[in-house]
């Protein structure tokens, strides 16, 4: 295969030692690595070829880079690539948690999940870790819906759930990490209309069965009133959330994560505003309608 895989000490995930991404990747070794994506969801590669044009190797093993759907987010020098860095200030909310101002914080979700086509994947690239926090998580739905008890898979079978853009923490209806907002907010995102998931669907690719819920997005449950939806939404929270389902990494300068989006849900734990993070992201481009858009009457 041209690498190897190691169990991460974990649940979930993979680390990919071996890979050779100073050099265009063979097909037959490309091909590998998007199988072990696809069986593990996760993988984690340390090492050489930290490079940007490495993780653009990387990531087109596994499908068609795509540039973030919101541009300030773009990397100045790279459409594929995108920027994450407080450098220059934050450039997302600041809460105070704990007396501590924090950057970066953003609870288990999807990306992508109030759109109808999200992406398929993406890679991230530690260039600058900070010293203090920044880990990010990974959550696997396959294996979250596994666990489900029989009575709870036939209870959610059909359902949907309304998903909305979140522009800040204070909007979410679920998971909330709390904190209190201590930066201005920021109206200028685009326009993102309601859209409609199954709580359960079959990844296209695997065949496996998921709990689709990201938690960030999540608003009710359609055709359900609020006091049943909220009940079950936490339930289901409550189970995906559980230490054996997701794995937590303490980045490394240099460490790159290569996920696909449709099996795992993710986490930024955020880091103190005072501390420079600098991160690469490329996006893998979603090919596979999930959700669809409210009409007027659901909407309402």
């Amino acid at each position: 295969m041209g690498f190897e895989l190691r169990p991460l000490g974990g649940p979930i995930g993979r680390e990919l030692v071996g890979l050779d991404l100073e050099r265009d990747v063979p097909a037959a070794t490309a091909a590998a690595v998007r199988q072990a994506w696809l069986d593990h969801g996760m993988l984690l590669v340390r090492g050489p070829g930290t490079s940007p044009e490495a993780q653009l190797r990387l990531s087109r093993c596994v499908g068609t880079l795509e540039p973030h759907v919101i541009p300030k987010f773009r990397h100045p020098d790279n459409p594929d690539l995108i920027l994450l860095t407080n450098k220059d200030g934050p450039s997302g909310p600041v809460y105070e948690h704990d007396g501590v101002a924090i950057h970066g914080r953003i609870p288990w979700h999807s990306d992508g999940a109030f759109v109808t086509t999200p992406n398929a994947g993406a890679v991230l690239r530690m260039v600058q870790r900070t010293r203090d926090g920044g880990q990010t998580g990974w959550l696997d739905l396959a294996a979250a819906y596994d666990a489900l008890d029989e009575a709870t898979k036939a209870e959610i079978e059909g359902l949907e759930a309304v998903y909305l853009f979140r522009a800040g923490l204070e909007e979410m209806r679920f998971n909330n990490p709390g904190g209190r907002r201590i930066s201005p907010r920021n109206d200028s995102y685009p326009d993102f209309p309601p859209v409609a998931v199954p709580l359960a669907w079959a990844h296209p690719e695997t065949g496996r069965r998921l709990l689709a819920l990201s938690t960030l997005n999540v608003d009710r449950i359609l055709g359900m009133d609020r006091p049943r939806s909220d009940a079950l939404i936490q339930r289901l929270i409550e189970h995906i959330v559980q230490p054996a389902f997701h794995y937590i990494h303490d980045w490394q300068n240099g460490d790159m994560v290569l996920w696909d989006n449709r099996t795992m849900l993710h986490a930024a734990l955020g880091h103190p505003v005072d501390q420079i993070r600098i991160v690469h992201r490329t996006t893998i481009k979603g090919t596979q309608a999930t959700g669809r858009l409210l009409d007027a009457e659901e909407a309402a």
